[in-house]
């Protein structure tokens, strides 16, 4: 099957901190891949170089066979990211900035399509800085989706939902999978890693602990539910258990 992400030997360090080291992996067309770790493990550090936002020390990217750094005009069409901290003008509505970010692109999705899966129809008149925090998540969701994308990124994507509202990103998501849309996505939510993802990496202090299927994982370690497994993975059961 076709890779529309590959990471090879990914590395960066802020002065003595190691924050990424030596990651490798490749995601294929219509597979939702799971970055995971506890805050600090390297996420949002690799997702950053990744997209070209940061420059890794050493290492390579490709997304849809391009570099993200050379290649960004032609990845501006293809890959859609929304993250966890985003800052919107003031006293922009949420209508306004759907048709902002519509009018960037050449083949765009229907944003009002977008809003009404999402929930957010009744609020197109509401100023962004008025929402709720999983108002505005949600959007921030509609906001990457958008472009149409072949490949999204999606970090932390149902913080501040409520349990309905995240089982029908979900489902939503599950939907553009068979579509074909790959996904990259990160989560503190082991239901929701278990409800989307196909394969997961795990990350402890910037390098991979482990990576495979979700079931594999559980079975390689000595618990039997994700959860569990990955706190064992992780290092955050010994922390859990120092703290009592």
């Amino acid at each position: 099957m076709k890779n529309v992400l590959v990471v090879d030997g990914l590395s960066k360090a802020f002065g003595q901190v190691q924050a990424v080291n030596d990651l490798h992996f490749a995601v294929c067309k219509g597979e939702v891949f799971g970055l995971l770790g506890h805050n600090g493990a390297g996420k949002s550090t690799s997702i950053e170089c990744i997209l070209g936002v940061q420059k890794a020390q050493r290492g390579t990217v490709r997304i849809l066979g391009m570099d993200p750094v050379t290649d960004r005009k032609q990845l501006f069409e293809k890959v859609g990211v929304q993250f966890q901290e985003t800052n919107y003008q003031a006293k922009i509505t949420v209508e306004e900035i759907c048709r902002l970010r519509h009018s960037l692109y050449r083949h765009p999705a229907d944003w009002e399509e977008l809003l009404s899966a999402f929930g957010l129809s009744g609020l197109r008149k509401q100023t962004v800085s008025n929402l709720s925090g999983g108002e505005r998540q949600r959007l921030s969701v509609v906001l990457a989706l958008i472009p149409n994308p072949e490949l999204v990124f999606l970090d932390e994507l149902t913080t501040g939902l409520d349990p309905k509202a995240r089982r029908d990103v979900w489902k939503y998501l599950e939907k553009l999978k068979e579509k074909g849309l790959t996904i990259l996505l990160t989560s503190h939510y082991m239901d929701e890693v278990e409800a989307l993802c196909d394969r997961i990496c795990i990350l402890k202090k910037g390098r991979t602990v482990v990576l495979d299927t979700v079931a594999s994982v559980i079975e390689q370690s000595p618990y039997n539910n994700l959860e569990e497994s990955y706190l064992w993975y992780s290092g955050e059961e010994e922390t859990a258990n120092e703290s009592f």
